[in-house]
């Protein structure tokens, strides 16, 4: 998003203008009368013409008292807010352009509604991390701002680098940073260079619990489940969220390509593969929350370890998984020593 609206700013911006045909306004506040306050300057600005004349370009960068949190919602910034529609509404010269960039603008509010009949908005939702393939859509992001520090990943190390770091740019952004100046000249990221230096989200451990279940390496699932079962997380949260998601998906990817020829060096071959089965047999496979069809990339992940368990073995850690479950709803068992055995059971299978 502030990319984007960096370079509307500078497309709009008068050619050869001076420092009063273009002016940028800070809206990132730390409370209301702030945000009354910018709102105002932006008034003002608005309707200070250039001396000399010619066009103007005014720019509201990253407002944070649009949406529906505390400070959006005081009467303060409200009263801020209705000063610049009414501003607007009297109409600006065609020579003057008005821009807003906000981190978050709450639909239901009237000062959406008028800019939603007057002017042209552009939206930039964060890719849905429950979305199926949420990590693709992040690839051309993760590697155009890669490229801009002159960065390269090897091999995993991109797909690693996104699932830990998740979405947040600001974030992809800094992590970028300490990778460049770690490999100082040495311009391609490798796997165990991510791992290192990345620190783990909350959904950066359960895909890596995931992944050392998939992986076989016993070791590292239970240090990470130590890990957070020392940073209070509860049991049968790590079980739900990352090992039996785990084990279903490399249960499902076993068991579809079961007596099948589906490759799976490809996603869009895989996804292509799957969803030219007979409706009947795509039934019973992890379907996308908006009803359009097989969910296929946790599936396409897990296709690449499916085949050193069998399907007769991910059976029996299905099977595991379930009275796990039951034993860390309903005894008393130590939830650590009930987590261990699972993770002994599967990666033994």
């Amino acid at each position: 998003m502030a990319e984007a609206a960096l370079a509307l700013y500078t497309k709009l911006k008068p050619d050869g203008g001076d420092d009063f045909s273009q002016e940028t306004f800070e809206g990132t506040v730390g409370n209301a009368e702030d945000a009354f306050v910018a709102c105002s300057r932006v008034i003002e600005s608005l309707q200070t013409l250039p001396f000399f004349g010619g066009g103007k370009t005014v720019w509201l960068k990253s407002a944070n008292f649009l949406g529906s949190d505390r400070t959006s919602e005081a009467e303060r910034a409200k009263q801020g807010t209705e000063a610049l529609i009414s501003c607007l509404e009297e109409g600006l010269p065609d020579d003057v352009h008005f821009l807003i960039s906000s981190t978050a603008m709450h639909k239901g509010r009237r000062f959406y509604k008028f800019l939603n009949k007057v002017a042209n908005i552009e939206v930039f939702d964060k890719p849905d991390v429950g979305r199926d393939g949420w990590q693709r859509d992040m690839i051309p992001v993760v590697r155009n701002k890669a490229a801009e520090l002159g960065l390269t990943f090897s091999g995993q190390s991109l797909e690693l680098f996104i699932t830990l770091v998740g979405v947040d740019s600001r974030q992809i952004s800094s992590e970028l940073d300490k990778l460049d100046v770690y490999l100082d000249e040495r311009r391609e990221v490798a796997e165990q260079d991510v791992r290192m230096l990345v620190p783990l989200s909350h959904a950066g451990v359960v895909f890596e619990i995931g992944n050392a279940l998939q992986q076989k390496n016993a070791g590292r699932a239970f240090e990470l489940i130590d890990q957070q079962l020392a940073r209070k997380e509860t049991a049968i949260g790590i079980l739900r969220a990352s090992i039996i998601p785990t084990v279903r998906n490399l249960f499902m990817s076993a068991a579809v390509t079961d007596g099948r020829s589906i490759p799976n060096g490809n996603y869009n071959q895989y996804a292509s593969a799957l969803n030219a089965l007979p409706a009947n047999e795509r039934a019973w496979l992890p379907q996308k929350k908006d009803g359009s069809g097989v969910s296929v990339y946790p599936l396409f992940l897990a296709s690449q370890n499916a085949k050193a368990f069998g399907v007769r073995r991910l059976g029996v850690a299905m099977k595991a998984c379930l009275d796990a479950d039951k034993c860390l709803v309903s005894s008393g068992l130590d939830q650590r020593t009930v987590l261990h055995r699972l993770i002994a059971t599967i990666c033994s299978a």
